[in-house]
Order: structure tokens, then sequence, then C-alpha cells
């Protein structure tokens, strides 16, 4: 097997902006061809094509798939990086919005890769990384339904890597901590003092400040790469420590 990326295809879901906007570009300066799925995508700033998908529907994601499939006649990577945060303790959302992100966060992610199946069933370098996050691994005050869903996603990954390991289809997961990226600035931007409550994010993580995406976008296309062959049903923590490290301070 190769250990080039050239010419392979890539599926980066929520890929017009954020995480998702760093691994398409990281994905291209390694070779590869990437179509981005994002509600809004014509603001994909790296892609090869761009579709307008909705992971929370079915027909939309299928067509999505088929459109790239068509457009470049294989499918070898799927990044399922779309998703949505949710605030508060266990009794703060209601049953619709517990329903809600689960579908964008879980669901949309078991959507994606069903579509895909066929194409990375016939590709020989087939992969899919799934975006989950340090919620999924420690217990963050006030995430109680977020952490929900991507503890959700990291037994997922495990699941389809031991169902898909024999088709020759590889399946990890990137664990981010706390990234800087639109939807944390817009989080900032909201709190009573964000210059204290991004002093207080950069604290919680052990290197003393807000994961980049570009980091991420590094593990990611580490995971995907054919380099990453006899790796699969893993996960990594980008997170600067906050996963497995208790620093005296």
């Amino acid at each position: 097997m190769t250990a080039s990326m050239t010419d392979l295809v890539a599926i980066v879901t929520g890929g017009a902006s954020g995480l998702g906007a760093a691994i398409a570009r990281r994905l291209r300066e390694e070779g590869a061809r990437v179509a981005v799925f994002d509600v809004n995508p014509d603001i994909a700033p790296d892609a090869d094509l761009a579709v307008r998908v909705d992971v929370t529907d079915d027909t939309s994601v299928r067509a999505g798939v088929e459109r790239v499939a068509e457009e470049f006649g294989r499918i070898d990577i799927v990044v399922n990086n779309a998703g949505i945060g949710a605030q508060g303790d266990v009794a703060t959302n209601p049953d619709a919005e517990w329903h809600r992100v689960f579908d964008i966060n879980v669901v949309g992610m078991a959507r994606v890769s069903r579509a895909a199946l066929p194409h990375l069933r016939r590709s020989p370098a087939a992969a899919i990384c799934n975006t989950s996050s340090i919620a999924a691994t420690a217990g963050i005050p006030q995430r109680a339904l977020y952490s929900a869903t991507k503890g959700a996603v990291l037994s997922l990954t495990l699941a389809m890597a031991a169902d898909h390991l024999s088709e020759g289809i590889r399946v990890n997961a990137v664990n981010p901590g706390t990234a800087d990226t639109p939807w944390i600035n817009r989080l900032l931007s909201s709190a009573p003092s964000p210059q204290a409550e991004r002093i207080a994010l950069e604290a919680r993580q052990p290197h003393g400040r807000l994961v980049s995406a570009d980091e991420v976008a590094d593990a990611v296309t580490y995971l995907v790469s054919p380099r990453a062959g006899s790796t699969t049903g893993t996960s990594i923590a980008v997170d600067g420590g906050m996963q497995g490290l208790r620093l005296r301070r």
C-alpha cells in the first residue's frame, strides 16, 4: 500500500469552517481531492467540491455521497466532523434538544458512513475518522448533553472499527480539547467577561492555551492516511494533556 494520499478522495462533513475547514485544507495539501459537506457550502474555503448536505436528512446525505462518487469516481476517506455544541447540566435541555443534538452529532455520522460504505469497500486505502472530544473522556461542568453525544461517538468508533476491519476499512477518532474555532469564539463573546472566560479555558488545558485547528487537522490527516495502515479502533487526544495529565500548579 502506498503511503501517498495523492488522488485519494475524501469527504469532510462540516468542512466549511472551523476544524472542518482546517482538515479539508490539510488533506488537500497532502494530495487528496476533498469534497466538503456543509449546510453552508458557499463559504467552504478549501474544497475541490462543496455540496449542500444536511446530515440529519438521509436523502440529502445519500445524494451528496453519490455526487462525490460521480464527480471523482471513488471515495476513500470520510471525516465525520459535523457537529454542534450544547450547554448545561442534565436538567437544562428539553427532550427535543437532546434528540436534535444526538441526531446531528451521532446519527449524522452513522448516516454519512452508511451511505459511503459501498464506495469505501472498493477502496484500497479506506479510512473513516470521527471527531469526538475531550468531553468524551473527562467530566466537564455544564456539558451533559454534549458529553453524552461525544461519548457515543467514541463508542461508535470502536464498534465501526470492529465491524469493518475485515472489509479493509479503518475507523478512528480524534478527541480535541478546547480548540480556537469560530464556535468557541462565539461562546466566549456571549460570556459576561469574554477575556476572563478565555483565560479560564486556556488554564484548563495543561499546556496553557487553546488547541489550534491545524493541530487537530494534522492528527486527522495522519489517521486517514495510508501511513496509519495498522491503526484502527483508537483515538488521538489533541488536548494539551488534559485527558491524561494531572500536573501540580
